[in-house]
């Protein structure tokens, strides 16, 4: 049996960790000074909860450690996992890679760990193609290759219209103007991130969004965040955008808990998504 890992700020659906059979290795979250375990005893509605009139608390996150990514390696071996292949954050964006390759040398079976280099279902969407590889019969090696591989080609595009919580946060404070007419509408591929277009309303922010998920014309899976609530007119319109177009979309939705969350805050919408292998 072939195991498949990640860690929550890949920000994966439950429903497509079952679906895949990936076990998640919960984030630190740390809010006003007290830690939680993000999808264990911190979850995405109850953190939402903490935000009044657009002001939230106080929020830092930090990697797990190496002793809790080994205790998930060794939870999957007595469960029979004779390969492990481990697929995180980007060592750019976190130091779970690090944690996970000295976790890797506490276990007794091989561990093809995976830096995707992006965050957030950017993660999930490597998650997502190694788990179809593993599905169609590939290897552990060739199912790290095939996350790796779908890396260099996720697009996301979103807004952040909490715009001085995001710059806050700090990594996307390079992308966000002082001064703009309308809302940015931001995205790119493979990390790359810059202004697309700006937008005045839902609709409109709605089909800038989703034209660059649909601009190759190709089969695609994609997963359509919703943040606070008060997001789900963007997560419903993008969606619908989506399944109403000439495009294959093997979609998911899939809601943005606090470890990306501390970094973008209320009001974020769009998604990710990368092209269906051929």
């Amino acid at each position: 049996m072939i195991k498949l890992v990640t860690d929550s700020a890949s920000q994966i659906p439950p429903e497509l960790a079952l679906r895949l059979d990936v076990a998640v290795v919960p984030v630190v979250v740390t809010v006003d000074g007290v830690d939680h375990r993000e999808g264990v005893d911190l979850h995405a509605e109850e953190f939402w909860c903490r935000f009044k009139d657009g002001v939230g608390p106080e929020v830092t996150t930090s990697q797990p450690s190496p002793g809790e990514i080994a205790a998930v390696y060794e939870q999957a071996v007595r469960e029979g996992a004779s390969e492990i292949v481990s697929v995180h954050v980007g060592a750019e964006h976190s130091g779970t890679v690090n944690a996970a390759r000295l976790a890797a040398d506490c276990v007794d079976v091989p561990v093809h760990l995976v830096d995707s280099g992006t965050a957030s279902f950017g993660v999930s969407c490597c998650v997502w193609e190694a788990g179809a590889a593993l599905a169609a019969g590939a290897s552990a090696d060739a199912a790290a290759e095939r996350a790796r591989a779908t890396a260099t080609t996720v697009g996301t595009t979103f807004i952040i219209q909490a715009l001085d919580f995001a710059r806050k946060g700090g990594r996307l404070a390079s992308h966000l103007a002082e001064d703009h007419d309308g809302v940015m509408v931001l995205g790119g591929v493979a990390g790359a991130i810059d202004v697309l277009a700006t937008g005045h309303s839902v609709d409109d922010l709605c089909d800038q969004m989703v034209e660059p998920f649909l601009a190759a014309g190709r089969p695609i899976r994609a997963g359509v965040s919703l943040a606070d609530p008060a997001t789900i007119v963007f997560t419903e319109g993008i969606e619908a955008r989506l399944r109403d177009s000439a495009v294959e979309v093997d979609l998911v939705r899939y809601r943005v808990g606090p470890s990306i969350a501390a970094h973008t805050g209320p009001g974020t919408a769009g998604g990710f998504w990368y092209p269906i292998a051929e």
